[in-house]
């Protein structure tokens, strides 16, 4: 559905269970997320079942899976909650730990961005990370989000009971077509609308 030089996201497919439910069932990565883990095989498959079945054009969550072009396999998963007006959408992800620090999250990241502003004129973009998840904020900022404030105690894992602070992130469409508009810029004949690498 959206392309880029190393990945499509797509709608999710019956075949990413079994790897959807890997890397969701990694407690460095259940820590921070708001699923119940673990997820057994079945819960996967009904998972996917239902992701497949969103709508991207409706208001309400739609998952991208990310899948990576050279092998084809499912790299991580990347939501969309777009707003009942249309212009506003919060957004969350996950990149499985194997491909941590490849640059996968922000190429990804960049490009759901580029459609929600640029293909679907959206005015504004949340997002929000867990406090102790400091790469994830530090990956939001790259993409040039800014922070907007923390929420103390302010979501609790299903898993352990436990509270935690959440971080709060915003990026406004001007300042996004400020941030891109060398790549914007130096595009080639190609006007597929994806960034230029």
């Amino acid at each position: 559905m959206i392309e880029t030089e190393r990945l499509i996201l797509r709608r999710f497919q019956l075949a990413d269970a079994a790897p959807l439910a890997a890397y969701r069932n990694n407690p460095d990565i259940a820590r921070y997320q708001a699923w119940p883990s673990p997820l057994t095989p079945e819960a996967a498959t009904e998972q996917v079942r239902k992701y497949s079945e969103q709508d991207p054009e409706q208001p309400g969550w739609f998952q991208y899976a990310i899948e990576l072009k050279a092998d084809h396999s499912l790299a991580g998963d990347l939501g969309v909650l777009l707003h009942d007006n249309r212009m506003q959408a919060e957004l969350g992800g996950t990149l499985t730990p194997a491909l941590h620090g490849s640059g996968y999250a922000i190429e990804a990241l960049q490009a759901i961005l580029e459609h929600l502003f640029f293909n679907k004129g959206l005015h504004r973009v949340s997002a929000e990370c867990d406090t102790r998840n400091t790469p994830s904020g530090r990956l939001l900022e790259r993409a040039g989000f800014q922070p907007e404030g923390r929420r103390p105690e302010f979501t609790q894992n299903i898993n352990t009971g436990e509270w935690t602070d959440t971080l709060l992130f915003g990026l406004l469409a001007s300042r996004w077509r400020e941030l891109t508009a060398g790549a914007r810029n130096s595009r080639t004949a190609d006007q597929s609308g994806r960034w230029a690498r």
